[in-house]
């Protein structure tokens, strides 16, 4: 099973550089938009994780740059969470343009920490009712 979100983005003035692009750094952000919106949408929200005592850190993001975005540009984020049995959030992207062609694609892969910062093995409880609900685990 694939859960994917898509959400929409307005390519800002201070988000392009003197070419007129966006500047590549924040394709970064759009993720963490894309994230966000999953989240709100599936109920695994960063709020949702705090509220269960962690956090979600990122220890790895991958970004491979296709087309430009520029100035004005509506750009649609898609994000699908990628099931695993480790104790982990992944996350794959994939940005297009407004004519629908893909102009980045990336990664993020989040670990989950305590209230002490310390790193968690286990798949907490919470995440396991979660994958659950969702129809990842029966």
């Amino acid at each position: 099973m694939v859960i994917k979100e898509t959400s929409k983005i307005r390519v800002r003035f201070n988000e392009v550089d003197s070419l007129g692009i966006v500047w590549h750094g924040h394709y970064i952000t759009y993720f963490e938009e894309g994230r966000e919106q999953f989240g709100m949408k599936h109920g695994i929200s960063y709020l949702d994780v705090k509220t269960n005592g962690y956090a979600t850190p990122i220890v790895e993001s991958v970004c491979k740059h296709k087309l430009p975005l520029k100035y004005g540009d509506i750009a649609t984020i898609e994000t699908t969470f990628v099931d695993t049995p480790a104790n982990k959030m992944i996350f794959t992207y994939k940005i297009f343009n407004p004519v629908g062609k893909v102009v980045c694609t990336g990664k993020t892969v989040q670990v989950l920490i305590d209230e002490k910062g310390e790193l968690v093995l286990n798949v907490p409880s919470f995440m396991e009712a979660w994958k659950k609900k969702v129809g990842l685990l029966k």
